[in-house]
């Protein structure tokens, strides 16, 4: 799961992106407004967490653009201001929380793993696909109820895979979703993908899964029951 962090508090920039990267999930971050529009305008996030008082502009100005692109990402407010007003303008244009500075991290990934479950998890922890089944919390893939080890890559492409199954996913959405910020790594060459998606269908299948990944040819790769 792909979070995006708006946030000019360098200090607890830094902490949030250390706890919840401990916590299993890809984030990245934006410290200003112009930041934070570029990479909304360019990127696809699970949830985001964003702070109302930004260099250059308002949070809730991002959440207004992040809601004109019809995405199903997630939204939570951060700020030091407890204004009511903030609170229900914020709610009213499409935030799904919000949060008082100072707060607990372990509340905010609390209530980031509460969104994701509301909206990919339809509320529960578990994610079943015929066979498989994936557990939110603990990370963890079963095929037939017998656990199949994956690495983190691995375990991202294959939740990536599910939550848009029947689509076809591009190989740029799919290195953008599992490196980030960091795609330029892999944009040149797209063998690192290739690998992933080789080494996740073999655990599927050595652990008695059906073959759901399919090439797309000149496109990229689709999840689906054929």
């Amino acid at each position: 799961m792909k979070l995006l962090l708006v946030e000019d508090e360098l200090d607890l920039q830094e902490s949030v992106v250390e706890y919840l990267q401990s916590e299993g999930f890809s984030i990245e971050t934006a410290s200003n407004y112009p930041d934070g529009e570029d990479k909304i305008s360019m990127y696809n996030y699970d949830c985001l967490i964003i702070d109302i008082s930004l260099p250059g502009g308002s949070g809730l100005d991002l959440i207004r653009l992040l809601k004109e692109k019809d995405t199903e990402a997630g939204v939570i407010i951060i700020s030091a201001k407890d204004s009511l007003d903030d609170k229900l303008i914020g709610l009213d244009i499409g935030a799904d929380d919000y949060l008082t500075k100072p707060f607990h991290l372990s509340e905010l990934n609390a209530r980031i793993k509460s969104i994701i479950r509301r909206r990919s998890f339809k509320g529960g922890n578990v994610l079943d696909f015929n066979e498989i089944k994936i557990s939110f919390d603990s990370r963890k893939v079963f095929v037939n109820d017998k656990e199949v080890t994956l690495t983190r890559k691995e375990y991202d492409l294959l939740l990536f895979f599910i939550t848009n199954k029947s689509k076809v996913l591009d190989k740029e959405a799919i290195a953008e979703h599992l490196w980030g910020d960091n795609m330029s790594l892999v944009a040149d060459s797209f063998d690192f993908i290739y690998t992933h998606i080789k080494n996740l269908r073999k655990k599927l299948i050595d652990a008695g899964c059906k073959d759901y990944i399919h090439t797309a040819y000149g496109v990229g790769y689709q999840f689906e029951d054929k």
